[in-house]
């Protein structure tokens, strides 16, 4: 199938015109209604363009069966659609690509949303059906179509959105599922019910048939070791937690079940790993604007570290478009270990600077125009804190310079654990900048 645009209105060449564009993918085809123009023109007029209550209800059972069905078939992604009246878009499988033209474009033109409601039903799955309680076989050709292991693993997904442990399996040929209501689930829906609208709970009273098929057993755990077993009880308390990190994240639980958290927790204890394409051939790599987009992209994942810990606006480092040279010098201090980036120290060379004898709330000293390397950033990994890795950068960075430690500038404001860094090397005194 190839890309093609189907115009609504009598003129194709007016911008106002409203069109159908069709676009094939690898699993779907997306079918977007354009009314940009349209909706513009109409504004000018100062007549209301959006979509009619029930254009956008049947748009949105359209989206949910299709994706239902495209994740049935396997597909593995997501969907992002807009909710604005500009533009409509639909994926759809593409035995439904004509139906969905056909439906958008009675929606469009004559008001007329059956075709729509047609189509929602046609893709519409079984998942109720699927979701009954007792102990039951779903046979491939005869329940559904997709692989067994395809089919179970959206089970599984329809099942948790449900609040439902499904105690699946899939063969060579079926689907064996015995979905149940933990306790835990069923007391959260009972107390948000605008949370969970038209829930019903189906599978608290079951009760198995004496007809009721069996499961062969196959190996692997017991299943009867929760028979007759007393249900957990569950209270409510304030944890004594906070809800931050030391790491920069959130304690509470996202949309990803915390992996997200878990990923950048195991980045910020260990470090940022090292691409394997990367030659890394000493301890410590000097990255520049001009190095090659693997480094620069290497130390922009980095900096990533100190401003989710420090909640900062920006990034430290921002260079990941075109080799550019700076006139500051901007350049970026890579400390691996174990394979992983462990320490970083973002520079920059200025001559702008004022000496500071480091005591608390003590004024600076007369400007001094000598050109030195200013520390803008330095982090360290959690693992490897207290451990002279900060010292070993800064050291590096005057090295790299030739100039000594105390030469060194330090961008203000310094942060507590600088402030304590900067005693450590250069007890006398530091320049701030």
């Amino acid at each position: 199938m190839s890309e093609r645009t189907i115009h609504l209105d009598a003129d194709p060449g007016d911008w106002r015109c409203r069109k159908i564009r069709v676009r094939p993918t690898r699993w779907y085809a997306t079918v977007e209604l354009d009314r940009d123009g349209y909706v513009d023109a109409a504004s000018r007029r100062g007549h209301a363009a959006e979509l009619p209550t029930l254009y956008s209800d049947a748009v949105e059972k359209v989206r949910g069966a299709a994706a239902d069905r495209l994740w049935y078939d396997g597909f593995p992604g997501g969907f992002v659609w807009s909710s604005g009246s500009r533009w409509v878009a639909l994926s759809v499988p593409y035995a439904e690509v004509e139906a969905a033209v056909e439906a958008l474009r009675v929606a469009e033109l004559d008001h007329d949303y059956s075709g729509l409601e047609a189509l929602a039903c046609r893709l519409a799955l079984p998942v109720d059906d699927w979701l009954a309680p007792g102990e039951r076989e779903l046979v491939r050709g005869v329940d559904f179509h997709s692989p067994p292991g395809v089919f179970l693993r959206f089970l599984r997904g329809k099942a948790k959105r449900s609040g439902l442990r499904l105690n699946g399996r899939a063969t060579a040929g079926s689907v064996w599922v015995r979905p149940t209501l933990p306790p835990a689930q069923k007391e959260l829906r009972e107390k948000l019910p605008g949370r969970y609208p038209g829930w019903v709970d189906r599978w608290s009273g079951h009760v198995a048939s004496d007809d009721a098929p069996f499961r062969p057993w196959v190996g692997g755990r017991d299943q009867d070791l929760s028979c007759r077993a007393t249900p957990v009880r569950f209270r409510t308390v304030l944890p004594p937690v906070g809800s931050d990190c030391r790491c920069g994240m959130s304690l509470k639980e996202d949309w990803n079940s915390g992996r997200e958290h878990a990923d950048h927790h195991a980045a910020w204890t260990f470090g940022v790993r090292v691409a394997k394409n990367l030659g890394w051939l000493g301890d410590l790599a000097v990255v520049t604007t001009q190095s090659p987009i693997a480094w620069r992209k290497l130390a922009y994942k980095v900096a990533r570290m100190p401003q989710k810990e420090n909640h900062y606006d920006f990034r430290s480092w921002s260079h990941i478009g075109e080799p550019e040279e700076t006139e500051d010098n901007v350049r970026a201090y890579l400390l691996k270990a174990n394979g992983h980036v462990i320490g970083y120290l973002a520079a920059r060379d200025t001559g702008h600077h004022r000496p500071w004898d480091l005591v608390d709330d003590s004024p600076y000293g007369d400007a001094d125009d000598t050109l030195r390397p200013q520390i803008s950033l330095v982090w360290v990994a959690g693992a490897y804190r207290r451990q002279r890795v900060g010292a070993t950068l800064v050291k590096a960075l005057a090295d790299d310079f030739g100039s000594s430690v105390a030469e060194v500038s330090w961008s203000t404001p310094i942060s507590e654990s600088g402030t304590q860094l900067a005693r450590r090397l250069s007890p006398e005194g530091i320049w701030v900048s």
